[in-house]
């Protein structure tokens, strides 16, 4: 069976596998004067993947992100959610870094974590540098058989401070939703109001790197699986935060867990920098709470500000 080799984590300013084109090259050539159409370059793009998974001709880095699948496969499947079903709009990815580490800090929410998954995409696809988005989960993501190894190679590991702080230092793109599954799982009624974030760990890790914190706001989440109710014995029994009861689900079924087609707004606001703070400042519990804070805050005028703007949660 053919091994991937491993790409070891790097410095900011240096090539990796991650930071290769999203897909195939936009033409190819089949003639002297003839391009080849678009079903030809997907097919082509797909023999090649192939290839290179059945010869080993990839890689994947110590934490198990694969950077070929995640481009040729995970993605392109997740695209038309973002694309056509949610209609996301992206607004100040120009704050987002081109290269170096940076910590991407936003609001959570919508019964499933769509939102973080919509986000990576956001960054790929619309920043000029085309970053990788290495998501920080729970760990009952990588609990769960399939979504684990799934989550593993699309880039994302344990929303711990060791990890969170290797990836920084290698010069990675990270992102955090502090709410965790408080924000996740709250109720539709309750939608759009910041719950507490943690402790301040994202804060810490960025001052001990001495990275930007970038805050993030996502609205459009709450309206997927709007969530009226909580079945807690059955939460009990399959060991989850929660159990969602929507208007649809668990009445329907399967069907039941179809999002619901909201239009989404993904707003990158203005950098934080820590650099600027003296070492050893991450051990310093008033200004992790008042960093913390300030994020919090901005990251909620900016919701209250899209919400305003916005005419409609379906229509934008």
């Amino acid at each position: 069976m053919p091994q991937a080799r491993v790409i070891p984590l790097h410095r900011p300013g240096e090539a990796t596998d991650s930071e290769l084109p999203a897909g195939p090259s936009t033409a190819v050539a089949v003639g002297d004067d003839q391009i080849a159409p678009q079903w030809y370059r997907e097919l082509a793009g797909l023999l090649e993947f192939a290839r290179r998974r059945c010869s080993g001709d990839y890689g994947v880095d110590p934490f198990g992100f694969d950077p070929d699948l995640t481009d040729h496969v995970l993605l392109p499947l997740l695209r038309p959610l973002y694309r056509t079903w949610f209609r996301v709009e992206t607004i100040g990815i120009h704050h987002v870094p081109a290269d170096g580490g940076a910590l991407v800090v936003a609001n959570h929410s919508g019964t499933l974590p769509l939102d973080a998954v919509m986000t990576a995409i956001a960054v790929r696809d619309e920043h000029p540098a085309g970053r990788q988005l290495r998501m920080l989960g729970a760990d009952l993501v990588f609990r769960t058989p399939l979504l684990g190894s799934l989550a593993r190679k699309s880039g994302q590991t344990l929303a711990c401070a060791p990890d969170a702080e290797r990836l920084l230092d290698s010069g990675e793109l990270v992102g955090v939703w502090p709410e965790g599954f408080k924000g996740l799982g709250k109720r539709y009624r309750d939608r759009y109001k910041l719950q507490r974030f943690g402790r301040g760990g994202f804060v810490a890790a960025a001052l001990r790197t001495r990275t930007t914190i970038i805050p993030c706001s996502i609205v459009g989440a709450e309206e997927i699986y709007p969530m009226i109710g909580d079945i807690t014995p059955l939460a009990r029994l399959l060991r989850t935060p929660y159990f969602p009861v929507t208007p649809l689900f668990p009445l329907l079924g399967p069907l039941g867990m179809v999002p619901l087609p909201s239009k989404w707004y993904i707003e990158f606001g203005e950098p934080v920098r820590t650099d600027g703070y003296e070492p050893g400042s991450a051990d310093d519990a008033t200004l992790v709470f008042n960093l913390t804070d300030q994020i919090r805050e901005t990251i909620q005028q900016t919701l209250h500000r899209l919400l305003i703007q916005r005419r409609n949660p379906f229509l934008g």
